[in-house]
């Protein structure tokens, strides 16, 4: 089968930092699936898997997570598809990569392709739909009501892939007001036609935009910012709250703790939930089987 992969880890200016290739077609394991793949999506955990992930010596690395295409073939022990199945989902980082004409994956991570959208549209979706799920109802748990905070959720960066996938959950399957930061005219509007209740320009301070919005400080805030300086000015907009720190010391995305003022905030009966998501998180339910694709 062709693919696409690299044998060195190399500048991307330089031609065989990737490379085409010829590669026999994958067997799949028990629990795997044979997809024939129709489409794929460029991460950019793919670019930084290609720097620091050296092949075997005369091996060949394939790159690529999120894929859609249709099941051609099955493990012995496969019981949620069947052939034919048109699929998308983001693979694991222990297998090779999606960009190929085939490719094996545990059917634990597999979602059935929305019949209202194309291969190319489902291929876009895994990653960026894994993070801001977890991110929302597994991390921040935004079903859970925040004890003196205004039932909102702030999502800075609303128009980025991650960003955008967010604002659509949380408008559809939450009941919170939900405020997106964008800074032109186009992706403002962008956020609006994705449910955005408020938009923000995140190229202003943001803790003064919030609160002339006259609904509070939001119980949950939202950010794939990876700067010290915006954490300090999101924090402002919650009441009372003190700039955080994220926590690097877990795996995926992980609560910010305040370095000191956590009892004044008890005391005031707020809970901040200002999150990051580092890239580190992307493929993390890859690494875990059993918790596979959010719900069909």
């Amino acid at each position: 089968m062709r693919a696409v992969g690299y044998q060195q880890s190399l500048p991307i200016d330089q031609d065989a930092s990737l490379v085409d290739v010829d590669l026999p077609r994958p067997e799949p394991g028990p629990r795997d699936l044979l997809v024939e793949i129709k489409a794929v999506s460029l991460n950019p955990v793919d670019t930084k898997v290609r720097m620091r992930a050296q092949p075997e010596p005369g091996g060949v690395k394939v790159l690529g997570f999120d894929a859609a295409g249709v099941v051609r073939g099955m493990g012995k022990d496969v019981s949620l598809f069947k052939e034919g199945d048109e699929v998308f989902y983001a693979g694991a980082i222990t297998r090779q990569g999606t960009n190929a004409e085939f490719h094996v994956v545990d059917e634990r991570l597999v979602g059935a392709k929305p019949k209202s959208i194309g291969f190319e549209e489902a291929a876009a979706l895994p990653l960026t739909t894994l993070t801001a799920w977890e991110t929302l109802f597994d991390q921040l748990e935004i079903k859970r009501p925040v004890k003196g905070a205004a039932n909102a959720i702030l999502i800075v960066g609303g128009a980025g892939g991650v960003g955008s996938i967010a604002i659509q959950l949380a408008r559809q399957l939450s009941d919170l007001t939900v405020i997106a930061t964008a800074s032109r005219p186009d992706t403002q509007a962008w956020c609006r036609e994705l449910g955005a209740h408020h938009v923000i320009d995140r190229s202003k301070p943001l803790a003064a935009q919030v609160e002339a919005l006259g609904i509070g400080a939001p119980a949950f805030i939202f950010s794939i910012t990876h700067t010290e300086a915006h954490f300090a000015e999101i924090a402002k907009t919650h009441c009372a709250a003190r700039p955080l720190r994220p926590d690097r010391r877990s795996e995926g995305a992980a609560r910010h703790q305040p370095a000191e003022g956590q009892e004044r905030l008890d005391s005031l009966g707020i809970h901040v939930h200002a999150l990051h998501v580092p890239d580190r998180r992307h493929g993390a339910a890859a690494r875990d089987p059993e918790r596979g694709f959010p719900p069909r």
